[in-house]
C-alpha cells in the first residue's frame, strides 16, 4: 500500500520527519503539514475503500458462480426441497464470511489482531444467543434424522400445519386457517412430533358416538358398519370397526374406526360423522355426537 501511494504522491513532498500532534502543528503554525497528512490519509482511505468494494464485487460475483453451480447439482439429486434450501444458506453463510476476512486482510488489517477479536466477541454472543445456537442445532437435527419434510401436516408444540420451510433457527408450518406459524426448532427437535404421513399413504379416522340408553346393541354395531362400508372411499382392508367401548352415566358409547387414502380422509370424516347422526336419528337411537379424532397407521396394523 505504501508503494502505491508513493507513486501518488512523490517521495519529496511527503515529511521524512516523524508526524506531529495536531496541536504542536498549530502551535507551530505549520498548516502546510497538516494538509498534507490529511492528504495522504484521505488518500489511503480512497484506496482501502476502492480495494474493499472492487474485491466485494469480485468475490460476490465468484460466491454466485459457487452457488449456482451447487443448486444445478442438487437439484438433480433427490434430496428433500427443505434440505436444498438450508444446505443452500448454509453455503452463502460460510462463503461471505471468508469473502469478509479476505477483505480485512487486503486492506491491510491483521488477520489473527481479527482473529482474536472474533474469537472474543463470538464467545459474547454466543453466551447472549445460546437460545438461537440451539435452535441451529435443532435445525441440523431435524434435517440428519427427518422426522418430516417439506408438505407433511404434523402437529407439534401444541400447534399443527403444513411443513412450508426448515430454516436454520425455525421451522415454518401453514395452519388450516392460513397463517404463518414459526416454530424455533431447538424445542421442536426435542419435543413430540405427530406427522400424519403414513409411510403407505393411507390414515385411520376414530369417531366416537353415544347413543341411548335401551339401543340394541347388535343392531347399533351392524348400522355403523353398514354405513362405515358402504362408503366408496373407505377400504375394504383392514374392515371398517365398531363396538360399544364405554357405558356413559347417561348414553352409550361407541367407536368406529376406519381406514382410508390421507387425501380422502377429511371427505371421509365428513361424511360419515354426518351420515351416523342421520342413520341413528331416524332410528331413534341418537343422544349426542362427540368429537371426531384422527390417528396415523398402517394398514399393515
Amino acid at each position: 500500500m505504501s508503494t502505491l501511494l508513493q507513486t501518488i504522491i512523490p517521495v519529496d513532498s511527503l515529511v521524512v520527519n516523524a508526524p506531529l500532534t495536531f496541536g504542536e502543528l498549530v502551535k507551530e503554525g505549520n498548516i502546510n503539514q497538516i494538509l498534507d497528512n490529511a492528504l495522504t490519509w484521505s488518500i489511503e482511505l480512497i484506496i482501502y475503500i476502492f480495494v474493499a468494494i472492487l474485491i466485494f464485487i469480485i468475490g460476490r460475483f465468484i460466491i454466485s458462480k459457487i452457488v449456482g453451480f451447487f443448486n444445478r447439482v442438487i437439484s438433480k439429486s433427490s434430496w428433500d426441497t427443505v434440505l436444498k434450501g438450508f444446505l443452500r444458506t448454509v453455503l452463502q453463510t460460510f462463503l461471505y464470511a471468508v469473502l469478509f476476512m479476505i477483505i480485512i486482510n487486503a486492506v491491510g488489517v491483521k488477520t489473527v489482531s481479527i482473529a482474536a477479536i472474533i474469537g472474543s466477541v463470538g464467545l459474547a454472543i454466543g453466551l447472549a444467543m445460546k437460545d438461537n445456537l440451539a435452535n441451529f442445532a435443532g435445525g441440523v437435527m431435524i434435517l440428519l434424522s427427518k422426522p418430516f419434510k417439506g408438505g407433511d401436516y404434523i402437529t407439534t408444540q401444541n400447534l399443527e400445519g403444513t411443513v412450508e420451510s426448515i430454516g436454520i433457527l425455525h421451522t415454518i408450518l401453514r395452519t388450516g386457517d392460513n397463517k404463518t406459524v414459526y416454530i424455533p426448532n431447538g424445542p421442536l427437535s426435542t419435543g413430540n412430533i405427530i406427522n400424519n404421513r403414513s409411510m403407505d399413504g393411507t390414515l385411520r379416522t376414530v369417531i366416537v358416538i353415544n347413543v341411548d340408553y335401551g339401543s340394541n346393541i347388535d343392531e347399533v354395531k351392524s348400522l355403523l358398519k353398514d354405513i362405515a362400508g358402504s362408503h366408496p372411499k373407505v377400504l375394504k382392508q383392514p374392515s371398517p370397526f365398531a363396538r360399544m367401548t364405554k357405558i356413559n352415566p347417561t348414553s352409550l358409547e361407541f367407536t368406529v374406526r376406519v381406514w382410508a387414502k390421507s387425501s380422502d380422509l377429511w371427505e371421509v370424516n365428513h361424511d360419515l360423522t354426518e351420515l351416523f347422526y342421520k342413520k341413528l336419528y331416524d332410528k331413534g337411537m341418537i343422544s349426542s355426537l362427540q368429537q371426531v379424532t384422527v390417528h396415523m397407521a398402517n394398514t399393515q396394523s
